[in-house]
């Protein structure tokens, strides 16, 4: 719970029983007639956030919710350290089980009752009786979500799909016991004959279980692949979290101790050795080393740190002991605020309103007056209470969604598995609109334009001197350090010259750089200023103190490196300046063509980044993106895509570290580098396996095409029931007239699905 406005609170309630879009817009109506109450529920992620006054309590909202019809449970406090591990345990289990479960079962028993009521030749002497023992099962079991779900609408005044499906799987079932316990269908030897003719019948002999049982599976799959895609919601958060040190060492009574990182107290010291992660937002106390905080901040460059500066939980400590006094611990830190960011961010985005729900809350209760309304024509008209109930029982079977319920997950799934052999991820239905009217792509700079880590780009050598001398000697001494840029130079001139030989007498100058000798060669490199210092002690029998400079062509050489943004190493050895080596963040070869073909769909790039601004200009113009937006914060990403979705934009982003999560989240559309962070993946909506950029327009082509075939098998599915409609109030449905629409709704339903299998990236 947080207090917002003066007289104001904040609190975010988790919402159980949705099983549709129109059951959060439902919940929000009911909160937002509330006196001084605002309220956002999200379908996706089945969570309420709520801003109300004073004169309402928490329990008030609860019980607003359970009044409704659902369940609301308020914030739980934060678990302790003893419950921990149960609390792990429970947000490991999958919720999906159950149902996936229930999916299971129901298909198994289904498919025969199915293929027996389809294909005369199957129809043994007692087919029919094996078809109820069959169906029996997924009608009252495997539909039963769909039953509490119907009589907990039907006790509030309102109808949904779930109603629909509970009513036509019910109606057919109950009539198929009639039929065979009191009617003729129960006969030895009884056939459902194929016949294609339209005539009155009065149903005796007629059984709908392949119908009641059919329908129950399809939409019982419609609904498992959607509860798993939900299940992710949480799981940006999750990640996040994830990332900072699990145990710290601290100093207490001048001994190292091993605990748990929870345990930190703000003023406590602690120990942080090369390679490991910080622990919490501090201040060094003692000790300098470069600090990886790329991942935070987006900004490729290692930051040097000292005594007095101020570092970052999660970082990653790439050089010397650090000891660090905590400031900030718990949800004080900046990892907790980001996970902060987007969890908000996740939770303000619109719940998706399929098509199918927008469409049920007319739909339902038409289907519902219209089975009545037969009911009452031909028991008015004579013809019979037999006559009349097959009539109405067959208005609410045809209006029965079986290819409706086929219609989303079948394209679904051959769109993601699809997807899946060219290296993309959708996570689910819900961020498919959004592909379509995307007109704004935000890329972040470092590991998605660009490879994401430090490279030797160019060599820039002393007239007279030899390049591969000096990668020779430069890459055996930078070989001996554990700085990312020095790491970055021995892997350089590892590639080109090969094996490199072993540095003597090596020394780090923190800050600054490295000396050492290499093949008997006194070899300084690092920063301009190393070599003002003069000539390092290890240079034995030689003069010393004198300070060195670098002639006009590695001066220039220099200052054109860093005027793009890239890191300028000097390399000198017995007493003389010999090169100048750039180091950057290397910008993909593909990247280029990348943004061409994101343009082609119709999209603006925007360059986003927590870099400076001289190396996102550079990295820019290389791509050929003209808007650049640079050094900007983690918040500041998630305020940049606010201020683009105000102007009327529908945004895409595409990032991969923990520092684009939440604008990832945030952003209309959210693709997620493969390459990157969990935390990144989790909160994009669409994942790009290869980490390749030319695949985000891949991305998007999928996903917009698969979108159109969701579209058009939903036309499909709604046509055929409205069309087969009039002739079920007629009278003049036959079971199998009425079986093979059915039937061949679905394939057609399924076979416009498959085309998706023929998508191919672009060349």
């Amino acid at each position: 719970m947080t207090t917002t406005a003066p007289g104001t609170a904040e609190v975010e309630l988790a919402i159980g029983g949705m099983t549709c879009a129109s059951c959060a817009a439902r919940i929000e109506k009911k909160l937002n007639r509330m006196d001084g109450v605002e309220a956002t529920v999200n379908y996706a992620t089945e969570r309420a956030k709520v801003t109300y006054g004073d004169a309402v309590a928490v329990e008030d909202l609860v019980a607003t919710v359970e009044a409704t019809g659902y369940t609301a449970t308020p914030p739980v406090p934060e678990p302790t350290e003893e419950d921990g591990a149960a609390g792990e345990a429970a947000e490991g289990g999958d919720e999906t089980a159950p149902l996936r479960q229930r999916l299971i079962v129901s298909a198994l028993l289904s498919v025969p009752v199915i293929a027996m009521a389809m294909v005369p030749a199957w129809q043994f002497e007692y087919w029919q009786w094996l078809s109820l023992a069959l169906a029996s099962p997924v009608v009252v079991w495997g539909a039963l979500p769909f039953h509490r779900a119907a009589w907990a609408n039907a006790r509030h005044g309102a109808a949904t799909m779930d109603t629909l499906i509970s009513l036509g799987t019910s109606a057919a079932f109950l009539w198929s016991l009639w039929a065979l316990f009191f009617g003729t269908a129960g006969m030895p030897g009884m056939t459902h004959p194929f016949e294609l003719s339209v005539q009155r019948t009065d149903g005796a002999g007629n059984i709908y279980l392949e119908a009641a049982a059919g329908v129950t599976t399809f939409i019982l799959a419609g609904r498992y692949f959607e509860a798993r895609s939900k299940r992710r919601a949480g799981a940006a958060l999750r990640a996040l979290l994830e990332l900072g040190a699990k145990e710290v060492t601290v100093l207490r009574d001048g001994r190292e101790q091993r605990i748990p990182t929870a345990r930190l107290a703000v003023g406590d010291r602690f120990v942080v050795r090369p390679g490991e992660k910080i622990a919490t937002d501090g201040t060094v106390v003692a000790g300098s080393s470069a600090v990886d905080a790329s991942m935070l901040t987006g900004e490729s460059m290692p930051v040097e740190v000292g005594v007095g500066d101020g570092v970052t939980g999660a970082t990653l400590n790439a050089g010397g002991r650090l000891v660090v006094e905590a400031t900030r611990v718990g949800a004080d830190t900046q990892l907790a605020r980001m996970a902060k960011l987007v969890e908000d961010a996740q939770n303000g985005k619109a719940a998706a309103q399929r098509l199918a729900d927008r469409i049920s809350a007319v739909f339902v209760p038409v289907v519902i007056a219209l089975a009545l309304a037969t009911l009452g024509f031909w028991l008015v008209d004579g013809a019979g209470l037999t006559a009349a109930f097959t009539a109405a029982v067959a208005v609410l079977i045809i209006a029965c969604p079986c290819a409706l319920g086929l219609a989303t997950p079948t394209a679904l799934m051959v769109g993601t598995g699809r997807g899946a052999q060219l290296g993309i991820l959708i996570k689910g239905p819900e961020v498919l609109e959004n592909t379509r009217k995307a007109d704004t792509v935000v890329l972040d700079k470092t590991g998605t334009v660009t490879t994401g880590t430090m490279t030797l780009l160019a060599v820039h050598v002393a007239e007279g001197e030899d390049e591969e001398r000096v990668l020779r000697l430069a890459g055996a001494l930078e070989h001996a350090s554990e700085h990312p840029i020095a790491q970055a130079v021995a892997a350089g001139a590892a590639e080109r010259v090969g094996t490199l030989p072993v540095p003597e007498d090596f020394a780090g100058v923190p800050g600054l750089g490295v000396q050492g000798v290499v093949d008997g060669h006194a070899v300084l490199v690092g920063r301009e200023k190393l070599l003002a210092m003069g000539v390092p002690p290890v240079e034995r029998g030689r003069e010393r103190g004198r300070a060195l400079t670098l002639p006009g062509p590695l001066a220039e050489a220099k200052a054109a490196a860093e005027a793009r943004g890239r890191t300028a190493i000097a390399v000198a050895w017995d007493g003389a300046a010999r090169a100048v080596l750039e180091v950057a963040d290397a910008v993909k070869p593909t990247s280029a063509e990348a943004v061409r073909r994101l343009r082609a769909l119709g999209l603006t790039p925007i360059l986003l980044t927590g870099d400076n601004e001289a190396v996102a200009r550079s990295v820019a113009a290389e791509v050929g993106i003209d808007e650049v937006i640079a050094e900007v914060m983690p918040q500041d990403k998630v305020d940049v895509v606010k201020r683009l979705q105000g102007e009327g934009r529908t945004v895409a982003m595409v990032g991969d570290g923990v520092n684009d999560a939440a604008a990832l989240a945030q952003a209309d559309l959210g693709l997620a580098m493969g390459t990157g962070t969990d935390a990144a993946i989790e909160a994009g909506d669409l994942t790009l396996v290869r980490g390749d950029l030319r695949v985000a327009a891949d991305a998007i082509r999928l996903s917009r095409r698969t979108l159109n075939t969701i579209k058009s098998n939903l036309v499909w599915a709604f046509g055929y029931n409205v069309l087969a409609l009039p002739l079920a109030a007629a009278g003049l449905l036959n079971p199998m007239i009425a079986g093979a629409a059915m039937a061949f709704s679905s394939v057609s339903v399924v076979a416009n699905s498959l085309r998706l299998r023929t998508f191919t990236a672009a060349g």
